[in-house]
């Protein structure tokens, strides 16, 4: 499939598929190409409290296969939407967004690298080395690629690559170049999210030459500029390097036996983003608005952001064990507690007080504005206007009971999702 005509499909699905999708480009290649990308949800284009998943294809532009499963796997969700249970948990919990090519001016040219001749996933900035500081110096797909993280809050993503059949996790580096195991603070976790891939995979975790099938990058060959660990470390993204065949360019007759293989680690892991995990959304005490806090586990040298809009969160960890889990934000009194995380996911929300100064009066934080007495207010509305709230309340709780009605029709469509008891700290 000729770059005209990946973009002529991934169009083609945008019609098609056009109420839960949507098309947009991030940017362009060297020579112009736009780097097109399928989001799908039951809400394209619209932010919610929900987890944002990529899948991104063809970094290396002789490695063609990922670029024609993600349009497979676009597709395939698009055509069991809503029979299927995974599609309908994707689709319905999850912003789904897929970039087939990366490195469209390199598949052109069969070759590695892009049309600079520039292996795209060693132009990163690292952590170990100053070599990709510049970041205006950077290629255009690299620079896309870094805009488009840090305006879209992605939970985790995965790269697809060939040559070789293992799932690749961070660090990808060591600080002195030589090649061992070399774990990041996420290692446990990356390494249940690598072994959901594998295990789900026809036979990637049977391998001889990787134990279960995953991999730490840097115990592999060290890398350094890479993709993957800038996720982690500037993005807040869990993101893992997925070789999916040993044949970089296999015959294109094989290319369905190839999905079929990894359509079930793909849906997998995409689903395990809400299957598992700490979830949950902060708020203030003294006004309830959402506060973009942060989220911590003790021991983890690790934090992940809510987002700005809802302050919802999304911590992945290894199910089965137990984490006290820290709410921190300039201005508000931190907060912990310890849970349990079983094989399901689990809601946990915090409220946070704001702190006080020496005189007993509230710190002021950057999204706080009191322009007015809250109580006069309240008082003021609720002395002439209280028949007219005894009116909305009661319209209010016959919305609730048609709400809950219909939540509860939707919520028994979707038997994979484990409903837990939502926890307010």
């Amino acid at each position: 499939m000729t770059n005209e005509e990946l973009e002529e499909a991934v169009k083609a699905f945008g019609q098609r598929c056009s109420k839960i999708s949507r098309i947009y480009s991030i940017g362009e290649s060297v020579q112009g190409f736009p780097l097109w990308v399928m989001e799908i949800s039951d809400k394209p284009g619209q932010e919610e409290a929900e987890p944002a998943f990529k899948y991104i294809g063809n970094v290396h532009g002789d490695e063609p296969v990922g670029r024609e499963l993600l349009l497979q796997f676009a597709n395939w969700i698009c055509d069991n939407y809503p029979k299927d249970p995974l599609a309908t948990l994707i689709v319905e919990n999850v912003h789904l967004h897929i970039l087939p090519s990366m490195n469209p001016d390199g598949f052109s040219l069969r070759r590695r690298n892009n049309a600079n001749n520039v292996d795209l996933n060693r132009d990163f900035p690292d952590q170990f080395f100053d070599i990709n500081d510049d970041e205006y110096a950077r290629q255009p797909e690299t620079k896309a690629i870094m805009k488009w993280i840090r305006d879209v809050h992605f939970t985790a993503s995965a790269s697809l690559h060939g040559g070789a059949l293992v799932a690749n996790f961070p660090w990808d580096g060591t600080a002195d170049k030589r090649k061992y195991y070399y774990a990041c603070p996420d290692d446990e976790t990356f390494r249940f999210m690598a072994s959901v891939y594998s295990r789900s995979h026809h036979n990637m975790s049977f391998s001889q030459e990787f134990q279960g099938g995953i991999t730490n990058g840097a115990s592999w060959y060290p890398i350094y500029g890479g993709m993957q660990d800038w996720n982690y470390i500037q993005g807040g993204c869990f993101e893992l390097t997925l070789e999916i065949t040993d044949n970089k360019w296999p015959p294109a007759d094989e290319l369905a036996t190839i999905f079929e293989y990894n359509k079930l680690s793909m849906l997998n892991l995409v689903a395990s983003l809400v299957q598992t995990g700490i979830h949950g959304r902060i708020f203030s005490s003294d006004s309830g608005r959402p506060l973009p806090a942060t989220i911590t586990l003790k021991g983890i040298d690790y934090s992940v952001k809510a987002s700005q809009r809802f302050a919802d969160y999304h911590r992945l960890a290894v199910p089965g064990q137990k984490y006290e889990v820290i709410a921190t934000t300039p201005g508000y009194k931190s907060k912990n507690t310890s849970i349990w995380l079983g094989e399901g996911a689990m809601s946990l929300d915090f409220v946070l007080d704001p702190e006080t100064t020496t005189k007993g009066k509230l710190m002021q934080n950057t999204w706080d504005c009191d322009c007015y007495s809250r109580l006069d207010f309240v008082a003021y509305i609720w002395g002439h206007y209280f028949q007219a709230y005894v009116f909305l309340a009661v319209v209010l709780v016959f919305i609730c009971f048609l709400f809950q009605r219909r939540m509860k029709f939707r919520l028994s469509k979707q038997r994979l999702v484990a409903v837990p008891k939502r926890i307010v700290v």
